[in-house]
């Protein structure tokens, strides 16, 4: 007998959210613009190599958002006859190709940049202008970064997982992008802090190029976070945050049927999710019943999380 398939779930909650992810990535993309400007002109005033990458830094992260921008809108387009289940993995494509291109870029520039600090030395100019430029670069970074928490803290609620949990496991690989990005740039500002006092109080350049070094270091890491959550994501991954265990419970709840040997899930998009199992019924259950019973699997399921696109059934016979 052919699988039920579910209809289509209401698409406000997945529009409502989607919202919240571009708001969140618009917000820290012009912040990262203006500051990667302040910091460029500071980098050029006080001659710091920390700044310098600071300035690199954020630059990346603007890029960063411009292609996390694409990756939501890629997203987000509806299904077609060539793309039945629609276009939800090509958002990890672009969030992929983000993590790789500017965070890795940013920090191979801040690294060669550091050792050529230390190694070779360098004046530094007027140092004020860059306390200054890394005091308000650090005010409008922490801005950013809580508007990114309070999306991910909503999300942590509605899920009842703790919000560190729900940062690891979230398919919104673009929220989860931003809150590192933001944390990240937080820590090398308070590097390329350090690295400036050290250098202006010791007279040496080794300190300026030492925090360079550890703000690519440190880019590196969350490069390599984002890369693997999106790689995994993009090949096909599980239902995140316990759902699995959730949904075939809500499914084997259903009266009449004897067991589910088989249940599989998998994200096909930010906050999107299909759901298949192979169903054993008892021998007396006639097409009407099946039918009743997948409809009411089909809308327990979509209660527990309503963003599944599609539900499929295959019912088998008792053995």
């Amino acid at each position: 007998m052919s699988g039920q398939a579910a209809t289509k779930t209401p698409a406000e909650p997945a529009q409502q959210d989607q919202g919240e992810s571009v708001l969140t990535v618009l917000v820290a993309g012009l912040a990262n613009l203006g500051i990667a400007a302040a910091k460029g002109v500071g980098a050029l005033i006080s001659g710091s190599s920390a700044m310098l990458s600071e300035a690199v830094h954020s630059l990346a992260d603007t890029v960063t958002e411009v292609l996390l921008f694409v990756a939501i809108r890629r997203g987000a387009k509806p299904a077609d006859e060539r793309h039945p289940l629609g276009y939800g993995r090509e958002a990890y494509l672009w969030a992929l190709l983000a993590a790789l291109g500017t965070f890795v870029a940013g920090a191979v520039v801040s690294v060669l940049e550091g050792v050529d600090r230390i190694v070779h030395g360098g004046d530094s100019g007027d140092t004020r202008v860059a306390f200054v430029v890394l005091a308000v670069a650090f005010v409008l970074e922490g801005t950013s970064l809580m508007r990114a928490l309070r999306q991910v803290r909503g999300a942590a609620r509605r899920y009842r997982v703790p919000t560190r949990t729900l940062l690891q496991e979230t398919t919104d690989t673009a929220v989860k992008a931003v809150t590192l990005e933001d944390g990240a740039a937080l820590v090398g500002l308070a590097l390329a802090a350090v690295g400036l006092a050290l250098t202006e109080v010791t007279g040496s350049s080794l300190w300026d190029g030492l925090s360079s070094v550890l703000i690519g270091v440190l880019l590196v890491f969350v490069a390599a976070s984002l890369v693997r959550s999106n790689t995994s994501l993009l090949v096909g991954r599980s239902a995140p945050l316990g759902l699995d265990e959730q949904l075939r419970a809500e499914l084997e709840s259903l009266p009449g049927i004897l067991s589910v040997p088989v249940f599989v899930t998998t994200v096909t998009g930010p906050r999107r999710l299909l759901v298949a199992a192979k169903v054993e019924f008892g021998d007396d259950f006639t097409t009407d019943d099946l039918e009743r019973v997948a409809d009411e699997a089909e809308r327990r399921m979509i209660a527990v999380f309503p963003g599944i696109d599609h539900v499929f059934l295959d019912p088998t016979a008792a053995r």
